[in-house]
């Protein structure tokens, strides 16, 4: 009989012996070694842990700086007062910082203000709200002086550079019946950040922020010193003039020399190329302030030489009516009256003239007086000179050699000639308007220049600033992922894997079972074994030593020999999950 032609019904294996359910998986667990219990169970706990954790740091608020710099007192206030408002905060900075979460910070920072705190360690203005009646005047003034101390004090360390200060003022008390009054004065201690320093500009503003808070203050009354005992302000001799250039003079000095490497530059730079060419200038600056006048007198000049600036005349006309005119020696003897005639000693007469003046003329005086002032030609000439002037030049110039070639090729470098320094040289002097009366200097140097080395060594991956925040960001999540991950891998998946195998084997057997049943069903596989009469086929014997599934296999091979068209009918029904005939 054809085993091809026989009406034989065969049923595939369903898939619901593939289903694992609830029961299914607790009969494999249980089949589980004590050892694999342990592991799947450590696992996932394990994972449950992870996942809390994963979210417990998900949810935790970030924090960020309430107040810092805060003295004991004041920490000691702003954390009762947050234990009342039952605002979480932590500490940073060796407690010198208080941090809250970061969506409370500016609602905290209100709160605090209106609770009037941080206070301080400086106490401005404020003091003086609580005046008391009956406070005298002595107090009031030294009330006054605190505060504005204390402002002062908030002023100051509102620069980023100043970490505190303290201000002392000396403010004499002001009588109205002294002549001469005492001037204020001020110290300001300065506390800098480490690293931090203060240029002349800001130390300036500062001695300009005292002085101008308080009366009467000059800037050369106010000293600055720093945590180190080093004075900032600037040195003044006894007349009150600074030894030493304030910013604006300093600044003014650094752009005039700046501007003088840059008129060399420009001239040098393409002759003998920008790479080639290094130069500093040093300028000695004049900032005093100087002032003369000078007064010249000349004769008049031009046509009229006398220039009448006012005149005066007066005169003075008087006489006597004797008849006799009033003349002679002035003095006694003209005053004296006419002598009697005498005879003369020898007998001779001689004639006797009046004294004073001839007889019968009429006698008469006079006085005129006349003043003329001139003009003067005179010239008044003041002359102020300018600050900031040019004393002095020294320039100082670096050449490199002249690049080339040698005849192979190689890279070489050349001196210039004498000639070509001088012609440099000569350069540079017309560019910076060289005089040589005012001790002008320029030197022109051939130097060979060092090549430049670039550094190709960078920072350390694992160095790098950028890369240590990113790790302190994300230490914690990457350390919960490997966890996971190890127990994932480490615990969970060999037990699922060992599960998996025992499933596999399990199902394996059903398959051959089924094999097997639908292969016993053949009614041919007994025809061709005995002929058409019932019996059993000697060739399927087993064994008695083998096992079950080993006969059945051993078996089904031998049908697989004996009828492989049975066997393939049997595989395509499977396959597109139909019965075969």
């Amino acid at each position: 009989m054809d085993l091809s032609s026989s009406p034989t019904t065969l049923t595939a294996p369903q898939s619901s012996t593939l289903a694992v359910g609830p029961t299914r998986l607790t009969e494999r667990f249980g089949a589980l070694p004590p050892r694999r219990k342990a592991m799947l169970a450590g696992g996932v706990a394990a994972m449950l842990a992870l996942i809390v954790a994963s979210v417990l740091w998900s949810s935790r608020p970030e924090y960020r700086v309430l107040f810092s710099n805060l003295s004991d007192k004041d920490g000691g206030a702003i954390v009762a007062q947050l234990s009342k408002m039952n605002v979480p905060y932590r500490f940073s900075e060796g407690g010198g910082a208080v941090l809250v979460p970061a969506d409370q910070v500016h609602d905290v920072r209100l709160k605090l203000a209106q609770a009037g705190l941080p206070k301080g360690s400086a106490v401005g203005f404020e003091l003086m709200d609580g005046a008391r009646f009956g406070t005298t005047q002595f107090q009031e003034r030294l009330n006054f002086q605190r505060g504005l101390e204390g402002e002062l004090v908030r002023s100051i360390t509102a620069l980023s550079a100043v970490e505190a200060a303290r201000v002392h003022l000396a403010i004499p008390n002001q009588n109205g019946f002294f002549r001469d009054q005492q001037k204020p004065s001020a110290s300001v201690l300065l506390t800098l950040y480490p690293g931090q320093t203060l240029d002349r500009a800001q130390i300036a503003g500062i001695v300009h922020l005292v002085s101008a808070s308080v009366p009467e203050m000059s800037p050369r009354a106010v000293s600055v010193l720093d945590q180190t005992g080093a004075l900032l302000s600037e040195a003044q001799d006894g007349s009150g003039v600074t030894n030493m250039l304030d910013a604006t003079q300093v600044q003014h000095v650094s752009r005039v020399e700046q501007a003088y490497v840059k008129r060399i530059l420009d001239i040098l730079e393409p002759v003998i190329g920008r790479d080639n060419l290094r130069a500093q200038v040093s300028a000695d600056i004049d900032f005093s302030q100087t002032e003369s006048t000078t007064e010249e007198f000349r004769p008049n000049q031009g046509g009229q030489p006398a220039a009448v600036r006012s005149s005066q005349t007066s005169e003075n006309i008087g006489g006597a009516g004797s008849g006799q005119m009033v003349g002679g020696v002035p003095g006694a003897a003209s005053n004296q009256p006419v002598a009697g005639a005498s005879a003369p000693v020898n007998g001779t007469a001689q004639t006797m003239q009046p004294m004073g003046g001839a007889a019968g003329a009429v006698t008469s005086s006079g006085r005129r007086d006349a003043v003329t002032n001139f003009e003067v030609d005179k010239t008044v000439r003041v002359v102020r000179a300018a600050t900031g002037t040019v004393k002095r030049l020294a320039v100082a110039v670096v050449v490199n050699h002249r690049a080339g070639t040698d005849k192979k090729g190689q890279p070489t470098s050349q001196p210039l000639s004498q000639e070509e320094l001088d012609k440099l040289t000569a350069l540079v002097q017309e560019s910076v308007g060289f005089v040589k009366e005012r001790g002008d200097t320029v030197k022109v140097v051939n130097a060979p220049f060092r090549p430049v080395e670039v550094d190709t060594s960078e920072l350390p991956l694992w160095k790098q600033p950028q890369l240590l925040e990113m790790v302190r960001t994300l230490a914690v999540p990457l350390a919960l992922v490997a966890l996971g991950l190890a127990v994932v891998f480490g615990v969970i998946r060999p037990v699922l894997r060992d599960m998996r195998k025992a499933e596999e084997l399990e199902r394996e057997k059903n398959r051959l079972d089924a094999v097997v049943d639908d292969v016993e069903e053949l009614p041919a596989l007994t025809d061709a074994g005995t002929g058409g009469a019932a019996g059993t086929t000697p060739a399927l014997a087993a064994p008695e030593e083998l096992s079950p599934s080993d006969r059945r296999l051993n078996e089904v091979r031998d049908l697989t020999r004996k009828n492989p068209a049975a066997v393939a009918r049997i595989l395509r029904g499977w396959v597109n999950g139909t019965e075969a005939e």
